[in-house]
């Protein structure tokens, strides 16, 4: 067992909830306290480029980590681009910008550039951030952090509470940010989300070099920083909610036209696809196959009040699918380019199945070691392509080779290397 393994496994150092202990190792928690406004009042908002240039000028004048934040507007409008920016960086105070005002924020972006950005969750700002130029090169990533600690809940507001004995408000993180102007309690909100994330960072730094993780986590947030654009999926229709009761290729062809009919209209719109015709609908309609308007109308999510030239324009969509020949029609399923699903193992490789149970359960119980998730010590689908297809001569560094080829980290690799290769061997 490493130092890392035997410090994480010594709970009697931690506070109820999961957070680091204090000075005195004492793990009375004291009740916490509310932040109800940030430290210098709610900031403008920053909407023109005269402005945001004095922010620029301002933040890179400051000093340390700059906390960073965006808001999307899920659910309400197509896509996923920023709708508002917070930061906060000592020197510079908060800053709250409008990316719709402001779409270009190359100019911040690279006057932070050799600054480390702090993000709870990066991998779902990053994206919003990526698209409107804000991309950092190190970045310390608060909710990452938490898992590797060990953490029991990771959102921001435990972690907030758990570390450093603050409430954070709640309540405004699902609502339409591209709402105009935004509501001053949203955007109060919105700057107490970062008013503590750099004290976060420094309090998580702390307890990831005292578990001996701190390594472990720099790796992590170097592959979060260096990992290239996600490509588009392939077949966006099949993440279609129910399609698991889809199984006719025809079926099918309706749910891609109905979907792709819907994503074109939302976009038009700027509107989420789920307000302009439900998954659930989309479904209904594949397996009833209704034979014009009328029989669509009585399917439930279409009647109500759609007009007549909404359901048209539905059915229009049913019956191009109808019209496909064989050829045209998709696949039953996705093509597989990796191993089948784990359920299928005991027919097509019982020796594999085997393997893959062996290594789950050492996996398991080194992930519990450690005190942090399992998918965060090794992900799953490595696991699976390992056992899968072992090397041919199973050894240290043959596994190693092929942990490393499957995109694992150099701590995961030196981690999980010798229950794999138990499990393997087994």
């Amino acid at each position: 067992m490493t130092d890392a393994q035997e410090t994480a496994a010594d709970t009697s150092l931690r506070t109820t909830g999961g957070g680091p202990p204090d000075d005195g190792g004492s793990s009375a928690a004291k009740a916490p306290i509310p932040l109800l406004e940030p430290r210098e009042g709610i900031p403008p908002v920053i909407a023109d480029e005269a402005a945001l240039a004095e922010v620029i000028a301002a933040f890179a004048a400051g000093s340390g980590p700059v906390a960073v934040d965006a808001e999307r507007a899920s659910g309400y409008r197509y896509g996923q681009r920023a709708y508002l920016v917070q930061l906060r960086r000592a020197g510079a105070g908060t800053a709250l910008i409008d990316p719709v005002a402001c779409p270009d924020l190359s100019g911040l972006g690279a006057a932070l550039a050799d600054t480390e950005w702090v993000l709870h969750a990066a991998t779902q700002d990053l994206p919003c951030l990526r698209e409107i130029g804000m991309v950092p090169t190190r970045l310390f990533d608060t909710e990452l952090a938490g898992r590797l600690a060990g953490f029991p809940r990771v959102g921001l507001g435990a972690m907030v509470e758990s570390v450093l004995g603050f409430v954070l408000e709640k309540g405004h993180s699902a609502v339409d940010w591209s709402t105009r102007p935004l509501p001053e309690p949203w955007l109060r909100y919105a700057s107490l989300d970062v008013e503590l994330l750099v004290d976060l960072r420094d309090a998580l730094e702390k307890e990831l070099d005292r578990q001996g993780k701190l390594e472990w986590a720099l790796q992590e947030f170097d592959a979060i920083a260096s990992a290239p654009p996600a490509e588009p999926r392939k077949d966006p229709w099949r993440r279609t909610s129910g399609m698991h009761k889809v199984r006719r290729r025809r079926q099918l062809a309706v749910v891609r036209e109905l979907w792709q009919t819907r994503d074109r209209i939302a976009q038009r719109r700027d509107v989420s696809p789920g307000k302009v015709l439900s998954d659930a609908a989309i479904v209904e309609a594949a397996l009833s196959m209704p034979a014009n308007a009328h029989a669509l109308a009585a399917l439930s999510g279409f009647g109500h009040r759609m007009g007549r030239r909404q359901l048209e324009q539905w059915q229009s969509a049913v019956d191009r699918a109808k019209e496909l020949s064989e050829a045209q029609l998709p696949a039953p399923g996705q093509p597989v380019t990796g191993p089948p699903p784990p359920r299928a193992w005991a027919d097509k490789d019982p020796a594999a199945a085997a393997r893959l149970a062996t290594a789950r359960a050492a996996v398991s119980a080194l992930a519990e070691r450690l005190s942090m998730p399992q998918e965060n010590l090794i992900t799953p689908d490595t696991v699976r392509r390992v056992c899968w297809e072992p090397p041919e001569s199973v050894s240290a560094d043959s596994v190693a080779r092929a942990l490393s080829g499957h995109g694992a980290r150099p701590w995961q690799v030196e981690l999980v290397t010798p229950v794999l290769v138990a499990a393997l061997s087994a």
